[in-house]
């Protein structure tokens, strides 16, 4: 059997018109006539707005009642949906122009996954039933973002579950690592991964060669081109990745590993979506209570998902930010929130967002008195903010970054609220207002223009 398996994963964009998808197709049977044995992961069709995009999905079902949460077992369920229409429709595209084309579920591909509906994780695939179709002359047509749950005493056939946003990317970097591919493609609507958001920065140019590691710090700050659980993926694999554009000729960027990208550099900046910033007082508790109440505090957000940003610990107080779209279910988790603690002394810490009770927190209070004092812990707010990022290749780390960085902002009145740095990169928050505009001047500061 020919093994030179080539994955090409197409996004919605690629997919959301017949004109479109006319022209994913031949990128597909371009690979075919190179010798390669093609495998396709898809996306749902189009984005938001489009009748069988995910958000499009979603929000059906949310308008029957806007007071009742759906299921997450039957959210998943529809959503899955979205990449069944478009693996089938494609599949006919693919036949339609000569080319015999046989489309998969998740499960039926053989992805296995942990029972988490709306966020699972891909534990197992069993590609056998892909490598046969393969060997048949056919090319398998995969629905990415979702996989199949099967507990050892569940029912039949197991339980569809979905990845999470982004999933379809994972799909075709597991698929790859599953089939042992010669490379995965995804292909979306740009050139492959540039230096800045081109809608802020237009002549941002496009990364050649860029690393595992740095496409997946860009990705958890913020930028859209690759999910970064499918770097990782590619990374503990070593699939040659690639990133391209389903409507252009431009060779793309590669990802591969940081051994292979040589010299010291910044590769581009990237910024985050709406956030809204916490700080928490914690002056009124003494040492030993601190630690128990940022627990509390950190695990509230782990048990219920809330993506955090720019984590912040001092002796006195902890921050952290979080995206706006998230914050009134945080608002409803914490403010009024009560942490009773027992070490060396019985303390109750009620959690207060902003500097006058709420009518929650005041019932809240008014029903404790009789346990004794109640200590409370301030919430102080930023609204209105966002997240930029320098992201560099053993760079970061120089002494003159940081001075360079705040220096550019200080310099342009950009007024910077909270830092922080990783290994990888180096983060500000500033007002939101300011998002282009501090994204321009960093890239010119750091000459990105000329990186390639």
């Amino acid at each position: 059997m020919n093994k030179n398996i080539k994955v090409l994963k197409f996004g919605g964009t690629s997919l959301g018109t017949p004109e479109a998808r006319a022209q994913a197709a031949m990128r597909v049977i371009s690979a075919k006539e190179q010798g390669f044995s093609p495998v396709v992961v898809v996306s749902a069709i189009g984005r938001k707005g489009s009748p069988y995009a995910t958000d499009s999905l979603i929000q059906e079902l949310k308008d029957i009642d806007p007071t009742t949460k759906p299921d997450a077992r039957e959210m998943d369920l529809l959503l899955a949906c979205g990449e069944i229409l478009s693996a089938v429709i494609f599949s006919q595209t693919l036949r339609s122009l000569g080319h015999p084309a046989v489309s998969f579920r998740g499960g039926q591909a053989g992805i296995r996954t942990d029972g988490v509906y709306g966020n699972a994780r891909i534990v197992s695939i069993n590609p056998k039933r892909v490598f046969e179709v393969i060997e048949e002359g056919n090319i398998p047509v995969i629905c990415g973002f979702q996989g199949i749950f099967v507990p050892e005493d569940g029912p039949p056939g197991g339980e569809l579950t979905t990845l999470g946003r982004g999933g379809s990317d994972t799909t075709a970097a597991a698929m790859g690592a599953a089939l042992s591919a010669s490379a995965v493609e995804i292909f979306t609507d740009v050139d492959g991964v540039k230096t800045a958001d081109p809608d802020f920065v237009p002549t941002a140019p496009t990364l050649r060669r860029v690393s595992y590691e740095e496409v997946a710090e860009i990705a958890h700050l913020g930028a859209k081109v690759l999910h970064p659980r499918a770097a990782e993926v590619a990374m503990n694999f070593k699939i040659p990745l690639w990133v391209k554009n389903t409507f252009g000729q431009d060779e793309g960027t590669e990802i591969v590993s940081s051994s292979e990208v040589t010299g010291r550099r910044v590769t581009g900046v990237t910024h985050s979506g709406k956030l809204v910033y916490l700080e928490f007082d914690l002056k009124n508790a003494p040492e030993a209570h601190r630690a128990k109440l940022q627990s509390c505090v950190y695990s509230m957000m782990a048990r219920y998902g809330v993506n955090l940003f720019m984590i912040n610990l001092s002796p006195s107080s902890i921050g952290f930010a979080v995206p706006r779209s998230q914050y009134p279910m945080v608002e409803d988790l914490l403010d009024g929130l009560v942490a009773p603690i027992n070490e060396g002394e019985i303390a109750i810490y009620m959690l207060q967002i902003g500097a006058k009770l709420s009518k929650e927190a005041e019932t809240q209070a008014e029903l404790l008195k009789p346990l004794g004092e109640l200590r409370s812990v301030p919430l102080a707010l930023t609204e209105n903010c966002t997240m930029i990022s320098l992201v560099g290749y053993d760079f970061i780390q120089q002494p003159s970054v940081f001075y360079d960085v705040l220096s550019s902002l200080h310099d342009n009145q950009i007024p910077v609220l909270q830092t922080t740095n990783s290994e990888l990169s180096l983060s500000c928050l500033i007002p939101e207002s300011e998002m282009e505009r501090a994204v321009s001047i960093l890239h010119r500061r750091f000459d990105l223009a000329k990186t390639r």
